[in-house]
């Protein structure tokens, strides 16, 4: 019988523990995942969708991961899909914490859906010592501006608000026309996009060896295509079809003609672009007063007529409506026939994907869709949804930045494919310096996307050299992770 098979009733700080013993591999699999060089031990707190989503990042690359939390099922769960090892019991405690292994814990990282837990824990794994603090928040005591309580008063490494971070997600992708997925690297020069290809796109039915004759004029890199669930790393006879969604890096300087190119033409400057925002809640607000201050005009719909009031008190220069997201009618009479964006952020998945899809029904140009459960997530776009933004991987991905080591500088999480975009600085006693990448031998898996040396840029040919202080640009599928990691090792 497995030992969690049956939950007892633990006393406060006593745990039940499941799976693998801490330092020992699992025995589900007879291989293990390859071990990164700076690999970690990592202690998480919270089985809920960034909790496990981290589990599962953390995991295939090698790191050896606890995860611990009060519910025994969902910890089940976890280790029957991850190689980590669960803990039941609660993450706040210290002698929960010790029989984890806090001692011996490099990262810990909590998200639980309680600040209070979150913030608890890591002041507990602090007093261990434990070298990097992660905790997860939502109330504005802990995060933003008017923060009472800040990170730095606390002693926590990052305090990341998901709902910040997807807000900030959709104001990039807001401001980039076209795109479904977005991420900045080297200070803004490099543009990871993601576009989707129809069969209009000028880019259909070529192969990656034809768009290679087109480098002299567009100068850009398709570093991934993703197709039917699968993700491709594209080589020169892969052709890009219609239905596919491809990842492109490209420096900002190539981006107006880029997008000329695809077709995606930046609206003209003394035009005032409209956006309608569905849901007052914090997500909403934010996304108003950011779309403000770059000139939107900007409409913002919430059904509580109390919530109304206090978002037109907040904003300066939005149109604040009370109605429903399915009032057509009073959404017609504003003018969403001429919108260009249509962002649903409500906190139901359901109606945000339902009055997208009426809204692109009555002629908004773009939709973009907060939507938090993964399946409703892959299956939104096929619906006709232009761009889904995820709490859960917009949290994820700052997290993620933060629990690498080595000479990574940022990072980008890839949705449904578990890629991930990197961007490190090539070290002086590295060993690919000044060599020809053609004779390099790359990692397979993995593709650089862009190149910037101190004052110029490239995109990466056979003939490229790497020199110390380079930034690069780099997309990854899990598997290839660790060799990456090793082929910019110190020599």
């Amino acid at each position: 019988m497995p030992l969690n098979s049956a939950r007892p009733d633990f006393p406060d700080g006593a745990a039940a523990v499941t799976g693998r013993k801490p330092g020992t591999p699992s025995l589900r699999s007879s291989t293990e995942p390859p071990r990164l060089i700076n690999y970690m031990k990592i202690l998480i707190i919270g089985t809920g969708q960034v909790g496990f989503f981290l589990c599962e990042r953390l995991s295939l690359e090698g790191h050896e991961v606890t995860l611990i939390d009060r519910d025994g099922e969902s910890l089940k769960r976890a280790e029957d899909r991850l190689n980590v090892l669960g803990i039941e019991g609660n993450g706040a405690s210290a002698e929960v914490l010790e029989q984890a292994g806090i001692k011996e814990t490099d990262i810990f990282i909590a998200v639980t859906d309680l600040d209070e837990v979150n913030i608890l824990a890591c002041l507990l794994a602090r007093e261990y010592q434990v070298k990097t603090l992660v905790a997860r928040v939502k109330s504005i005591e802990f995060s933003g501006r008017r923060a009472v309580l800040s990170k730095e008063k606390l002693g926590i490494d990052l305090l990341i608000n998901p709902e910040d971070a997807v807000a900030e997600e959709i104001i990039k992708i807001a401001h980039r026309s076209g795109t479904f997925d977005v991420a900045e690297f080297v200070e803004g020069q490099i543009q990871f996009l993601g576009y989707r290809i129809t069969a209009e796109n000028p880019l259909c039915n070529l192969t990656l060896r034809e768009l290679g004759a087109l480098r002299g004029i567009y100068r850009f890199v398709v570093t991934a295509i993703s197709r039917d669930g699968k993700t491709i790393i594209p080589r020169g006879d892969d052709v890009i079809q219609e239905g596919d969604r491809i990842f492109i890096v490209v420096h900002q300087n190539d981006l107006p003609a880029i997008q000329y190119m695809l077709e995606q033409k930046e609206e003209k400057k003394n035009r005032r672009r409209r956006a309608f925002i569905l849901g007052g809640g914090h997500i909403g607000l934010h996304v108003a007063a950011d779309l403000e201050k770059l000139g939107f005009d900007v409409r913002l719909i919430d059904r509580d007529e109390k919530r109304c009031e206090k978002l037109s008190a907040s904003l300066r220069r939005t149109l604040v409506i009370h109605a429903e997201g399915t009032d057509v009618r009073t959404l017609c009479e504003e003018g969403i026939n001429d919108a260009d964006f249509f962002i649903a952020v409500t906190e139901n998945d359901e109606s945000n994907i339902l009055c997208s899809l009426l809204a692109r029904q009555h002629g908004v140009r773009r939709t973009l869709t907060l939507v938090n459960q993964p399946e409703l997530l892959n299956l939104a776009p096929s619906l006709g949804i232009d761009a889904c933004v995820s709490p859960r991987l917009a949290a994820a991905s700052a997290i993620l930045k933060y629990v690498r080591r080595g000479d990574i500088i940022s990072l980008a999480a890839i949705e449904g494919s578990n890629a991930e975009v990197l961007e490190l600085e090539v070290k002086a006693d590295s060993q690919v310096i000044n060599t020809p990448l053609r004779n390099l031998h790359f990692p397979a898996g993995a593709i650089i996307g862009a190149i910037v040396h101190d004052r110029t840029y490239e995109i990466p040919t056979g003939e490229s050299r790497l020199q110390a202080g380079d930034r690069v640009v780099i997309f990854a599928m899990p598997e290839a992770l660790a060799k990456v990691e090793t082929f910019f090792a110190r020599a």
